[in-house]
């Protein structure tokens, strides 16, 4: 919505909770709401959902509701409004267990064609919701792309280890990587996903930094990662001593976003080459609409040992 009202589009904003963007307050299972707001529309941008986050705050059925159910309703509202595209952000989460290779194997390489394998609530419903997509772009001839973004979030890591060993700045610039896209480029992917859409009819791409890496490092990735990333970029040594950050010692999976650089022409901007030339001239490797939008957090209440809840 930001970025949308900056460009000088029209857009109409749901959500939740009210804010200087929002238009419409309430849920998105609301269909007589879903009607009054989706007027005159053309595109829909579906980022609304359960997630990790609430895992353990949220009961199963809250989870169909919002992620299952209401992306159905979002879609037959479309339809009924004549919509003539729907991007739907989804995550990487939804492959689950898929992500973590056993010890001793290299590292994933993940790309569209990995079968996902949900490990928790919210890996089944957003799943379930992409496959909806799929059923209805596909029954109803309304032109879907699903979105699966990898981390985003600016909060620090949920992991008590990882929050103890790196600084919340390390962590996200190393898992720029392999695993993180900065919020800027999310934006511009459901951009360019609408605009492609009615070509495309439906399609699945994941949503991340463009990783430097080739197949043929995930075995020495899984071991020495450090030494991986030293020869794609042997300046970094210097500059990660000089800013007292470290590599982790290990990477276990890479997102590859090259289906969605091709289809989608998206070109994403915030990578590790910025986060090195951030550290050399001491700004921000984020974007300025992430730094501008800043830690939104999850919940009405905080917790005593991390951002969220973990079972």
């Amino acid at each position: 919505m930001l970025t949308l009202r900056e460009r000088g589009q029209a857009a109409v904003g749901l959500d939740i909770k009210p804010s200087p963007h929002t238009n419409f307050v309430g849920s998105m299972t609301d269909r007589a709401m879903l009607r009054r707001a989706f007027a005159g529309a053309s595109t829909v941008f579906h980022t609304a959902t359960l997630h990790k986050p609430h895992v353990l705050t949220h009961t199963h059925d809250e989870f169909v509701q919002t992620n299952v159910a209401g992306t159905l309703a979002l879609l037959e509202e479309a339809i009924a409004a004549g919509v003539s595209r729907f991007a739907f952000v989804s995550t990487t989460s939804a492959l689950g267990s898929a992500l973590t290779p056993p010890p001793g194997e290299p590292a994933a390489w993940v790309t569209e064609d990995v079968t996902p394998i949900p490990k928790n609530i919210y890996g089944v419903t957003k799943s379930a919701a992409e496959d909806i997509c799929e059923l209805i772009a596909r029954r109803r001839n309304l032109p879907v792309i699903v979105l699966r973004t990898s981390r985003f979030f600016a909060q620090a890591d949920d992991d008590r280890t990882l929050r103890g060993a790196y600084s919340v700045d390390n962590l996200q610039a190393n898992e720029l990587l392999y695993r993180r896209v900065d919020l800027a480029d999310v934006v511009e992917a459901c951009f360019a996903a609408a605009s492609k859409a009615p070509e495309i009819g439906f399609g699945r791409y994941i949503i991340s930094a463009s990783a430097p890496f080739s197949q043929s490092d995930l075995p020495e990735l899984r071991v020495d990662a450090p030494g991986v990333v030293r020869r794609y970029f042997p300046e970094y040594d210097a500059l990660y001593q000089a800013a007292g950050w470290r590599m982790m010692p290990s990477i276990d999976r890479v997102y590859v976003n090259h289906r969605a650089v091709r289809d989608l022409n998206w070109s994403p901007q915030y990578g590790f080459r910025r986060v090195l030339d951030a550290l050399a001239s001491h700004s921000s490797f984020r974007s300025r609409l992430a730094v501008a939008v800043g830690e939104k957090g999850y919940h009405d209440r905080e917790f005593e040992d991390g951002p969220y809840p973990v079972g």
